[in-house]
């Protein structure tokens, strides 16, 4: 299995329901580092599994939809974002872009997809999927 990662970050706002937060509950902000990990069983025949620029550009469009927002003012996204939620929704927008052909790859090149939000230099979170 082949992978390519490519890197970008984004910068939210957002509060937490429920006294195991404790003083996340409080809207604060938070910087995640998103690393996005394609991943295919063949190259094409430039012997790439896909144009990084291209990916780059996709996770660049995707995070910064999310970026300098309150995700609490978000009507479409769940109360509680946690990492694992917004790498969740970070990993789902980016199939949709694979599925719409945004990466340029042949149907079926891609099979999978891992997003990981990093909250620091010792803690993260991933979402794994198909695509």
């Amino acid at each position: 299995m082949f992978a390519v990662t490519v890197r970008d970050h984004m910068m939210v706002a957002h509060s937490f329901e429920g006294e195991r937060f404790g003083p996340a509950q409080r809207l604060h902000g938070a910087t995640f580092v998103v690393d996005a990990t394609f991943r295919g069983p063949e190259l094409d025949a430039d012997g790439i599994l896909l144009d990084i620029g291209l990916a780059t550009e996709q996770v660049h469009e995707v995070v910064g939809a999310l970026s300098y927002r309150n995700l609490d003012d978000e009507p479409d996204l769940v109360r509680n974002t946690s990492t694992e939620v917004l790498a969740r929704l970070v990993a789902d927008r980016l199939a949709e872009r694979v599925a719409a052909g945004a990466l340029g790859t042949e149907p079926g090149q891609l099979t999978g997809l891992v997003v990981t939000l990093h909250e620091s230099h010792v803690a993260w979170a991933s979402y794994e999927r198909t695509v």
